[in-house]
């Protein structure tokens, strides 16, 4: 059995899609709560057999009490990065992952996790998914979840370096601007093309954020854009080589600008440009990574070559098969 904690939500519903679909067996931990009609996490996992589905409170009795654990695959934290209330952020993104890291090492159960480039704040030094004590010191995230992924990132490194006993496999993937199905009760944390596809369909142009940098034009903001499907593909690799382990970036490898992405989106709906550029809200000023790109070189030298999806036909993808569909759910 393979555990994967937030596994209703949007990287979590893949990942389990993706191990169903190998006949695999999994126990889903998250909340399923109400959403907005048509948006409910519940139909994220509509379409695969699972285990069954265990609300977080009752994950430690679980791991006691369970049998064979496969992996634990833990996708499951607070993603907001407008997200203000301290505690409940260390709670969820620092306190719970330590103690699944204990459990996994007592028990000897691979441990695969869920970073984020949002662990290298505003990009000035670089994205070097560096493990290293002194790498991680220098790294200043511009916001509370950010801080939190780097606060779990410096644990496992202090823990590694004193021999705390760890899992026989462990993994953190440091998931840059991840986009695709599944997303779609994320609200104001889901992709930009979710987002402006929903703009597009209402009547509206795509809007975009203005620039408050000179020597960048509007638009020109560039991040990695990966589609869910390469997270996913990287997961499964770590899944088939238990001799891997380490700090990962998880990304397409290149930036692309913000307009590159809303006219990747229009020419999969057959549509002409249409973009309206916007300022930049209040709570985001200071906060907003301008740049972002993923240096692969650690994980190719681990043995994964997969090529990335690029840009325009993950997006097109996405657009075609999902959101242009009367049930976009996978």
């Amino acid at each position: 059995m393979y555990l994967v904690t937030g596994g209703a939500g949007f990287i979590g519903s893949n990942l389990v899609a993706a191990l169903a679909a190998r006949g695999a067996e999994v126990m889903v931990v998250d909340r399923l709560r109400e959403g907005a009609p048509g948006r409910e996490k519940w139909r994220n996992l509509a379409r695969h057999g699972i285990a069954g589905i265990l609300p977080p409170e009752e994950l430690e009795d679980f791991m006691h009490a369970a049998g064979d654990i496969e992996a634990v695959l833990h996708m499951g934290a607070i993603s907001a990065t407008t997200a203000t209330d301290g505690d409940l952020v260390a709670a969820t993104n620092i306190t719970l992952p330590l103690w699944l890291w204990a459990a996994c090492a007592e028990r000897q159960v691979p441990f695969i996790y869920a970073s984020s480039a949002a662990t290298y704040g505003d990009g000035t030094l670089g994205f070097e998914d560096d493990l290293s004590p002194a790498a991680l010191a220098a790294l200043r995230p511009l916001n509370l979840y950010g801080w939190s992924k780097l606060a779990f990132d410096r644990r496992v490194a202090d823990m590694l370096e004193r021999g705390t006993p760890s899992p026989p496999q462990w993994a953190g993937l440091r998931f840059f601007n991840v986009y695709g199905p599944n997303e779609y009760h994320k609200g104001r944390m889901a992709s930009v093309v979710f987002h402006k596809f929903n703009e597009v369909q209402g009547g509206a142009p795509a809007r975009l954020f203005r620039s408050d940098r000179p020597g960048i034009a509007d638009g020109e903001q560039m991040r990695d854009f990966v589609h869910v499907d390469d997270c996913v593909a990287v997961m499964l690799w770590l899944l088939e080589n238990p001799d891997v382990s380490g700090l990962f970036n998880v990304g397409s490898g290149r930036a692309r600008s913000f307009r590159d992405l809303v006219r990747a989106m229009f020419a999969a709906m057959g549509r002409n440009d249409d973009i309206e550029y916007v300022d930049m809200p209040a709570d985001l000023r200071g906060k907003y990574q301008y740049f972002t790109e993923a240096p692969l070189g650690r994980l190719r030298a681990a043995g994964y070559d997969r090529e990335t999806i690029p840009l325009e036909e993950g997006v097109g993808r996405y657009v075609r098969d999902f959101l242009m569909q009367p049930d976009p759910h996978r």
